[in-house]
């Protein structure tokens, strides 16, 4: 079976590795396509590489833009790309651009398509991920759950019989780079990005956060006077949205950082007090690390972290100060995104699934 990967932003990168590897133990040939959406190497080229990845057999280049944009350059670039490589099956991820575009020439020229991390719902219309993952999971032949809230997602929009639940693929490299940081000296890791002894670490990136002035200084202020050093990873979308609005990120408690390669980020994670984000990755990367984590949004795709105590949704500059002050919740062993074997069950599911031309 020829498989094509199409990704095109660090989330996608991730849940690529554990695939890439599961196909490469198989007879199946992969094909991976890279929209470009993502086009900076810290969010990009350098995760390939920390990953162990191998090298894209197509990159379109696409670059920044509006949605509109975006999406419409990679739907104008992938019916090329479908031809030239004539995949049996086309496998998405996740709810970007990239995803909805390739869904959509895919479909329209007649290839099967899978959508992984199908099902997930913050059911809020304001997202434009959240009609990404609508709209893709409603276009797609397979829909690979991560959980089973997903697929009880799926169910009462009448896509059972195309549904089915193989954990989550973010859980099978989280727990293999988390093991390597920790067969590693990860102290020496940490002294190597220069961090406080005691930290938090925070990310934002969401259109939701950063393009509202009034939301994004409420957090910006909230982050600040937090009791210890909050690391701020700066998205390059956070810098050039303070800078039009004439708001300094580096102030009170904040430590400006540049993004950071997935496996130091990891270690970065491992060795914090708690994390801040708006990022639905690192949320749950930080409950499979059991650290505590405050969102900084107002629902949440990974529910089951916040019912098992591990995530707080926080809004305002007291509610976030407060969440991520807060103590460490309790201990669990509860393992709702699977076991760390969810690539290997993808590959399973369309060996079983699609039908060979």
């Amino acid at each position: 079976m020829k498989i094509m990967s199409v990704v095109g932003a660090r989330p996608q990168f991730v849940k690529l590795a554990p695939i890439a590897k599961a196909i490469s133990e198989t007879e199946h040939e992969h094909i991976i396509v890279h929209t470009g959406q993502h086009y900076d190497p810290l969010l990009s080229d350098i995760f390939f590489r920390d990953l162990g990845i191998p090298a894209p057999d197509a990159h379109l280049g696409i670059g920044s833009g509006s949605h509109g944009v975006q999406t419409g350059a990679i739907l104008a670039r992938m019916d090329e790309v479908l031809e030239q490589f004539s995949p049996d099956c086309v496998l998405v991820y996740g709810d970007t651009n990239s995803t909805l575009a390739a869904t959509l020439s895919a479909v329209k020229l007649h290839y099967p398509v899978a959508h992984l991390e199908a099902g997930l719902r913050s059911f809020n219309r304001d997202m434009p991920e959240e009609h990404n993952r609508v709209l893709t999971d409603h276009a797609s032949d397979i829909c690979l759950a991560p959980t089973e809230v997903a697929r009880e997602h799926l169910t009462r929009e009448g896509l059972a019989n195309r549904t089915v639940v193989v954990g989550d693929v973010m859980t099978d490299v989280l727990y293999e780079v988390r093991n390597q940081v920790e067969s590693a000296d990860q102290a020496a890791a940490i002294a190597d990005l220069q961090l406080p002894d005691s930290y938090y670490l925070a990310t934002i990136h969401r259109a939701e956060n950063t393009d509202s002035p009034e939301r994004l200084r409420e957090i910006v202020t909230a982050l600040s006077n937090a009791d210890k050093p909050v690391v701020l990873l700066a998205h390059p979308r956070l810098r050039a949205k303070a800078a039009e609005q004439a708001l300094e990120l580096e102030q009170g408690s904040i430590v400006l950082r540049d993004s950071l390669a997935y496996p130091q980020l990891i270690a970065a994670a491992l060795g914090s007090s708690g994390i801040a984000t708006d990022s639905g990755g690192l949320q749950k990367e930080a409950f499979l690390l059991r650290v505590p984590c405050t969102t900084m949004r107002r629902e949440t795709e990974w529910v089951e972290t916040v019912q098992l105590g591990w995530n707080v949704l926080a809004n305002s500059t007291t509610e976030i100060l407060a969440a991520l002050t807060r103590p460490a919740p309790q201990p669990t062993t509860a393992a709702p995104y699977g076991d760390g074997h969810a690539a290997r069950r993808v590959v399973e599911v369309l060996s079983e699934r699609i039908p060979l031309g």
